[in-house]
């Protein structure tokens, strides 16, 4: 059997487990053991077990389960609701102020705790009831939540940038700042859109006389000050170069454990298992899919399969944009049914010398591929923060969610373009405070 056919039948086979339910990891370690066996034969056998743990030995890897702890400490506290209520204070006589200080809120929550499933359920679970309650337009309030929830796998620390960093052999510090001006840039898309469609409906949440008193607004602000700072600290000590990532990320789950202690007496046994819990679950989660996408990039390249295709690809007498558009839509197709863990890991060892033969830089590619991401998030049928908020406002059809999304998801296009045109919005800072990319 050819290549070409070869990787034909891997790719639909690939589909059907994955869209069976089982196990991302469970699905693609299946796969791989089942294909080897077949074209290689029980010798293969013998360096499984072994790719499946060089995948896994790695340093850099220990900052993804000290992230997400940082992102489980924060998210177990009130930290969220006192985020958001002070924004409401600060931002209440905008068009649709409430929606904007979720999105808000959103993005900060992002930078704390590099999660988008967090992020869209600690915000969602007092914005979207809260929303409702003043009269905001179903579709309005849960799209906005399902949107500003994504901000969470682009504005850095993001354990998808981490692993995009690890399976491309790409600077996270660099890719990490590289999500800074990207991420302010969709807020503020995201946003705007949000200030157009209340202000489109004439929708006002306040009475026109109604007031914030200066004493309530900077009232809100202290128990929120520290964890900001602890962000802003874990930033500056990786980006200046005084720690690596796993240990600026060991540092920050620490100072967040210890601040969750202190302001918001977190210290009973059940909010540590829960803490823990949490931080296990997803950490073993996502580890077991870079293994599993390890020996599935293995089995692919024993076949020479990943070979055909950036050759093939490489092969198209077509303009780079044109590439580029290709590859848009092959990772937003992939988007819409797999996980982005998954995705990043089996197609960026791939995709990486084909964008770079074309003369694009990894780093900008790390942020168009994020955002490409962010859209499967919300985008069905896997949506996964569709169905997180669903749960959130189960009265709210499924179906109205999805409609509340488009236009966001619209925003993330936008975005896109923006980036292409502007390659600079995510270069330029890495360069600036890093010195050239290599």
């Amino acid at each position: 059997m050819s290549p070409g056919h070869a990787g034909a039948v891997v790719l639909v086979a690939t589909i059907l487990l994955l869209f069976s339910g089982v196990p991302v990891a469970f699905g693609l370690g299946a796969i791989s053991i089942i294909f080897l066996l077949i074209f290689q034969g029980l010798d293969a056998m013998r360096v499984v077990a072994e790719t499946f743990w060089g995948g896994l030995d790695e340093f850099t890897l220990v900052s993804i389960p000290m992230f997400i702890m940082m992102g489980a400490a924060i998210g177990s506290s009130p930290a969220g609701k006192d985020l958001y209520e002070a924004l409401d204070r600060w931002l209440y006589r905008l068009p649709g102020g409430l929606a904007i200080s979720n999105l808000g809120a959103c993005a900060i929550f992002a930078a704390l705790t590099g999660s988008s499933p967090a992020c869209c359920a600690a915000i969602g679970r007092m914005g979207i009831p809260e929303m409702r309650r003043r009269g905001y337009p179903d579709d309005v309030a849960t799209g906005s939540i399902c949107a500003g929830g994504t901000l969470g796998i682009l504005i850095p620390p993001s354990v998808t940038l981490i692993l995009y960093g690890i399976a491309t052999e790409t600077s996270i510090g660099r890719l990490f700042i590289a999500g800074v001006l990207p991420g302010l840039l969709l807020t503020g898309l995201f946003m705007l859109w949000t200030i157009f469609i209340v202000w489109k409906r004439g929708f006002r949440t306040h009475a026109p006389d109604f007031r914030y008193t200066w004493k309530q607004k900077f009232g809100s602000i202290p128990k929120i000050a520290p964890f900001i700072a602890i962000i802003v600290g874990v930033m500056w000590v990786l980006y200046g170069g005084v720690a690596t990532p796993s240990e600026a990320a060991g540092v920050g789950a620490a100072l967040c454990a210890v601040m969750a202690v202190i302001i918001y007496r977190m210290w009973t046994v059940e909010s540590w298992w829960a803490i823990l819990r949490d931080t296990m679950r997803e950490s073993v989660m996502i580890l077991m899919i870079i293994a599993a996408a390890v020996l599935f990039g293995y089995m692919l390249t024993s076949l020479y399969l990943t070979q055909t295709l950036a050759q093939a690809i490489a092969d198209m007498d077509v303009n780079r944009w044109v590439l580029m558009g290709i590859i848009n839509v092959f990772l937003l197709v992939c988007g819409f049914f797999i996980p982005p863990a998954a995705i990043i890991l089996m197609t960026s060892p791939i995709l990486l010398p084909i964008i770079t033969a074309a003369g694009f830089d990894p780093v900008w590619f790390g942020i168009i591929l994020t955002i490409n991401m962010e859209v499967g998030l919300i985008h069905p049928p896997v949506g996964l923060n569709i169905y997180i908020v669903n749960s959130i406002a189960p009265d709210v059809p499924v179906t109205k969610v999805m409609w509340g999304t488009i236009p966001y998801v619209l925003c993330m296009f936008l975005a896109i373009v923006i980036l292409s045109v502007f390659p600079e919005i995510a270069t330029w800072l890495p360069d600036r405070l890093m010195g050239p990319g290599h």
